[in-house]
């Protein structure tokens, strides 16, 4: 059988939303604490919870950390911490991937070189935690493609370590060039760079005829921004479909 997941981003998607999906299709919570244990970072705690999502019961996933403010790190940090950590060759490659693609679109943003890109927000010891851990699951999960559908950006300004900025982002604006999108939608920043990174570097956008395709699992992951209208969570469906 030929495996897949289609990335449903109905209220949005982040970092910590990928994980928390990832764990509600049926990734073993233990596991993914042991294996983010591996990467050289301190500092932070862990917890998972089911909740209800305007009545959606939703994974959720928190990573706390003891200092809010954290260092600026670069790219070459960021590729260090992941090189360090004992996990799979093919998950540091995967990771290393996703922030390399940040870096890209930061540095257009800012009008310098990946290598002089000063991490703010997405290079946290969060940020690293769920694209590690977002990696390493869906390789557990044995998915070879990942199809993602439009992305939902939302609306109005968002704080960020440069101060106010336009919804969305301009670095989730670089990543989600040439993915389909949702502009206006909603209230607020609804895909985050992290997230942003995660869907274009790891998945494309959703063309298949998926008539012959059958849904298998479905994992529904909660962010930490409750909305009025549209629940705020990330639908992950793997579907499969017998070989040609």
């Amino acid at each position: 059988m030929e495996r897949a997941l289609i990335v449903d981003p109905v209220g949005g998607v982040a970092g910590d939303m990928w994980l928390a999906a990832l764990v509600d299709l049926g990734v073993p919570w233990d596991d993914l604490v042991g294996v983010i244990g591996s990467l050289p970072i301190s500092g932070y705690h862990l917890e998972h919870q089911q909740i209800s999502a305007r009545g959606i019961r939703s994974s959720q996933v928190k990573v706390l950390l003891e200092q809010k403010d954290q260092p600026h790190r670069h790219l070459h940090h960021i590729v260090k911490m992941i090189e360090d950590a004992t996990i799979e060759d093919t998950v540091k490659k995967g990771a290393i991937a996703v922030f390399t693609r940040l870096a890209e679109a930061e540095a257009r943003v800012h009008g310098t070189s990946v290598e002089k890109v000063h991490f703010h927000e997405v290079g946290a010891i969060d940020a690293i935690i769920d694209v590690v851990g977002t990696v390493w699951a869906l390789q557990q999960l044995q998915i070879e493609t990942i199809y993602v559908l439009p992305l939902p950006l939302g609306s109005g300004t968002v704080k960020c370590d440069h101060g106010i900025m336009p919804v969305p982002a301009p670095a989730t604006a670089e990543l989600v060039k040439d993915f389909p999108v949702i502009i206006g939608s909603g209230e607020g920043e609804l895909v985050t760079p992290t997230g942003a990174a995660l869907c274009t570097t790891l998945g494309k956008p959703l063309d298949a005829d998926f008539s012959s395709w059958f849904i298998r699992s479905i994992g529904y992951g909660a962010g930490l921004r409750p909305s009025k209208k549209v629940p705020n969570v990330l639908r992950l469906m793997i579907v499969e479909k017998k070989r040609t």
